[in-house]
């Protein structure tokens, strides 16, 4: 059983920068394939970034890539996401998930893929 709590979220103008964390529970997190996911009101749930459990492999969604930056910390049970030059169209709930992977350099796109999710973090981006 894994449990996330997602901070770091807030009210930020366009062309600003926030960085979210995700705090893992457990002693396992370094087998954990990581997800970054966020949520618009009347929209579904979308990919935003993702991080192979050795931290070796990213993916990014296109409307995010050379923006976000999605990393990891082993030793502190923690994955990050990094986000820069921030548009009113990032502004979302943003949700960690995590699922267990067998490959340590595997990554995970779709939201069905994902076992544990956190309780996301608001994220919103002033024009």
């Amino acid at each position: 059983q894994v449990q996330l709590v997602e901070s770091g979220g807030g009210l930020v103008q366009a062309g600003g920068s926030l960085r979210l964390s995700c705090a893992a529970s457990g002693r396992t997190f370094s087998s954990y394939g990581m997800g970054w996911f966020r949520q618009a009101p009347g929209k579904p749930r979308e990919f935003v970034a993702a991080i192979s459990a050795s931290g070796s492999n990213t993916a990014y969604a296109n409307s995010v890539k050379g923006r976000f930056t999605i990393s990891r910390d082993n030793a502190k049970n923690t994955v990050y996401l990094q986000m820069n030059s921030l548009k009113p169209e990032d502004t979302a709930v943003y949700y960690c998930a995590a699922q267990r992977s067998y490959n340590s350099g595997s990554y995970y796109l779709k939201t069905n893929e994902y076992s544990y999710w956190g309780q996301g973090t608001q994220v919103t981006v002033s024009s």
